[in-house]
């Protein structure tokens, strides 16, 4: 399965309608929730927004809705083009503004389905999406002297969303493929001298 890394958008114009297709990452039934409210409230002046959304490693979490559309026209042929993709956490939303020509139910499942294929593939074109790992989360503490030589150990290591917190120490907290924790966790001890453990 693959992941998105960032968020994408492309534009298509169909007998007059207007459809903006924008993927956004996305990891919970939640988040997926708040990033359709807040869709609709950014085009407020639209007649549908449209969405899908594939979750979980095998992206065995799914969801859709046509947003008024015939039932089945919208949500479902985007759906399609998204399990079609191999892609998971992520959601697609196709947001329609109506050009005054109906397109008929056909019409509008190509035309939604279109707009989440060419999406797609301006995702795979960009490198917008990556292999999924796994990855596990870690923080820990430590003093100033000891966090250069911390730093240089993480550049042998796939070291993701580092945050770090200045205080009387330094706390960190970041995420490594799980495959490479035990590696890291051996290679911070060893550095600190047993000093550095992970939580």
């Amino acid at each position: 399965m693959k992941i998105l890394k960032s968020k994408v958008q492309t534009e298509t114009i169909v007998k007059g309608s207007r459809f903006l297709a924008e993927a956004i990452p996305c990891q919970k039934q939640e988040e997926a929730r708040s990033i359709l409210k807040s869709q609709k409230e950014k085009y407020s002046d639209a007649t549908h927004v449209v969405h899908a959304f594939m979750l979980g490693k095998a992206g065995e979490v799914m969801g859709m809705s046509d947003d008024g559309e015939p039932g089945g026209t919208a949500g479902r042929p985007v759906l399609d083009v998204l399990k079609g993709s191999g892609a998971t956490d992520i959601m697609l939303t196709v947001t329609r503004w109506f050009g005054g020509t109906l397109l008929g139910t056909g019409g509008l499942v190509k035309a939604y389905g279109g707009a989440a294929k060419e999406l797609l593939s301006k995702c795979q074109e960009i490198g917008a999406l990556e292999e999924y790992v796994p990855k596990k989360e870690f923080s820990f503490e430590c003093d100033y002297a000891l966090y250069k030589s911390v730093k240089r150990a993480f550049d042998e290591f796939s070291i993701d969303g580092l945050s770090e917190e200045y205080a009387d120490k330094i706390r960190a907290s970041a995420k490594v493929p799980q495959e490479q924790y035990a590696a890291l966790a051996a290679r911070l001890k060893d550095l600190s001298k047993g000093k550095l453990e992970l939580i």
